[in-house]
């Protein structure tokens, strides 16, 4: 759901679909691993470091060249899941980390082997498929605040708990609380859904937010029934 006291956020473009990881370039090719990238930069670093973050599941939009915003939400859920501090700036550390294996360990080892964890104090959220991590996301959850617009009042908190998805609404739909994209409701009308506005904080009335992109391959992995965990606390 939308930040509160936000106005609902206007739909984007959402008719890209994530292109497939081109692997015709071999390494030796061009030598762009190690270069350090910021938001708006363009060119065939950037093309790799999306291969990359598309072949660790934390990207799914277009391997275009191009250090947009899906592509700097992707470098901040790597950034998360490492324990390195999320900014934009791809450096010497993030390149190290897309070459190694991460050793983090799931929030809900028991659990099913086809779920999705959401992780409040790292917010991260990430579905595991036969118990591997399968998309991993930044996310922005409820901030934990009294609220009261379009004469509806509440608190902003993702509920701690073991939940399941009771219902899929596909593409954009707006409610008193604003807009969202391709939502996947696991408790009364809190949803994981596509948003345009997933910043660095918990920002929302208590859904999860994930970045558009990642969104529409979330809404395809996930279907009715399938468990949610939510886990921690926001410090």
């Amino acid at each position: 759901m939308p930040r509160p006291g936000a106005g609902p956020a206007a739909p984007a473009d959402v008719t890209g679909s994530a292109d497939a990881v081109d692997t015709a370039d071999s390494a030796d090719t061009v030598d762009t691993v190690g270069a350090v990238l910021r938001p708006g930069d363009r060119g065939e670093a950037v093309r790799r470091l999306q291969q990359r973050l598309h072949a660790g599941r934390y990207y799914f939009g277009k391997i275009n060249g191009v250090y947009d915003e899906q592509t700097k939400f992707a470098v901040w859920a790597l950034q998360k899941s490492r324990r390195i501090m999320p900014q934009g700036e791809v450096g010497s550390r993030v390149w190290t980390a897309l070459e190694r294996q991460s050793r983090r360990k799931s929030l809900v080892p028991t659990g099913a082997a086809d779920r999705v964890e959401i992780d409040l104090r790292n917010q991260l959220l990430t579905v595991y498929r036969n118990r591997r991590p399968a998309l991993i996301s930044h996310i922005s959850t409820g901030a934990e605040v009294h609220y009261c617009e379009n004469g509806h009042c509440g608190n902003a908190i993702t509920p701690v708990g073991d939940f399941r998805v009771a219902r899929r609404a596909p593409g954009w739909t707006t409610g008193r609380l604003g807009t969202m994209f391709n939502s996947l409701y696991f408790v009364g009308g809190i949803a994981m859904h596509g948003s345009t506005k997933v910043p660095l904080r918990p920002a929302s009335h208590g859904c999860v937010r994930v970045p558009l992109e990642t969104s529409k391959r979330l809404y395809e992995m996930v279907k009715i029934g399938e468990p949610v965990y939510v886990r921690g606390k926001i410090f």
